[in-house]
C-alpha cells in the first residue's frame, strides 16, 4: 500500500513537471483573405502557428493570415524577433502543416519609428502696422 502511494505520488510529479514544460502556442487572431477560408483549412490556426514559431526562436507574431497563394490555402505570419532587425515572413501550409516558406523582410514598424516627423514650416511673425502709418 505505501508503495502504491510513493508510485502515484511519483506520477503525480511527473505530470506536473511535463505540464510545466509544455510551450503553449501564442494566440493570434487570423484574418481570412475572403470569408470561409478557416473552415476549408485541415490544420489549426493554434497548430499553425506553433509551426511558425518553431522556425523562428525567440519570435513572437504580430500578424497571422490564411490566403490562397500560388493555388495552395496556407497561412501567413510575421514573425518579430526582439533585438533584432526586420521580420520573418512564415508561411505555413493550411492542408499539411508543412512549413512551406520563410523570407526575412524589412519591418514598416520600424521604418516608421526610424524616420523622424516632418518639422512644421516656420511662419514669421507679421510686423505690427500703426494706423495711419
Amino acid at each position: 500500500m505505501l508503495t502504491r502511494l510513493k508510485q502515484s505520488g511519483l506520477l503525480m510529479l511527473a505530470g506536473v513537471i511535463l505540464s510545466s514544460s509544455v510551450v503553449h502556442a501564442q494566440a493570434v487572431t487570423i484574418k481570412e483573405e475572403k470569408p470561409g477560408m478557416l473552415k476549408l483549412a485541415k490544420i489549426s490556426p493554434e497548430t499553425a502557428t506553433a509551426t511558425a514559431l518553431a522556425k523562428v526562436p525567440g519570435g513572437k507574431v504580430r500578424s497571422g493570415e490564411i490566403e490562397k497563394e500560388d493555388g495552395k490555402t496556407i497561412y501567413t505570419f510575421i514573425v518579430k524577433v526582439s533585438g533584432k532587425q526586420g521580420v520573418e515572413e512564415v508561411n505555413v501550409d493550411a492542408m499539411t502543416g508543412k512549413v512551406v516558406a520563410v523570407e526575412h523582410e524589412s519591418d514598416p514598424e520600424e521604418a516608421k519609428s526610424a524616420t523622424p516627423a516632418k518639422p512644421k514650416a516656420k511662419v514669421p511673425p507679421t510686423p505690427a502696422t500703426k494706423p495711419g502709418a
